[in-house]
């Protein structure tokens, strides 16, 4: 969805969306009930998800550390995501984009960690949310209320 502003080869070299940190977790994408119910059985993809309210379950964490960032279960290093399309949460595909609630009322915001767009919200991303991923975003959200995170300091709101 916002291949007019990130390219593919961009998010395929960077992969940051796809591995979190344990203070991150609240970030992981959500899964619609029946893909998570897909994709925790054995499935096309050869890869066996755990799910908890339709958030894939990551394991790998293999210190202490709150900085050791563990990759989503469906990244392949090399690859990147190998869900299909379908399959994929909203949430990746609107990455770095998230419906937020502030003071009672829906916002787009930006987060703020992508390395491609910065922390700053270009005008050509501004123009693209304004113009058509706004309205797309928002009637995700009204069918999908589970996505929207609250808000949180420090993500420009678009």
């Amino acid at each position: 969805m916002l291949s007019s502003i990130l390219s593919k080869s961009q998010c395929a070299a960077c992969k940051f969306c796809c591995s979190f940190r344990r203070q991150s977790l609240w970030e992981t994408p959500l899964f619609p009930p029946e893909v998570a119910e897909k994709l925790s059985k054995p499935n096309e993809y050869g890869v066996v998800g755990e799910f908890r309210d339709g958030q894939v379950i990551l394991g790998g964490y293999k210190t202490d550390d709150p900085e050791e960032e563990v990759p989503c279960t469906f990244l392949d290093p090399h690859k990147g995501c190998v869900l299909k399309p379908g399959d994929k949460p909203f949430d990746c595909s609107i990455w770095p984009l998230r419906i937020m609630r502030k003071d009672g009322e829906l916002v787009i915001a930006l987060t703020p960690t992508c390395p491609s767009i910065g922390a700053v919200p270009s005008q050509a991303l501004v123009n693209l949310v304004e113009n058509s991923l706004g309205d797309k975003i928002f009637e995700y959200a009204k069918t999908h209320p589970e996505i929207i995170k609250e808000y949180r300091e420090g993500f420009p709101i678009i």
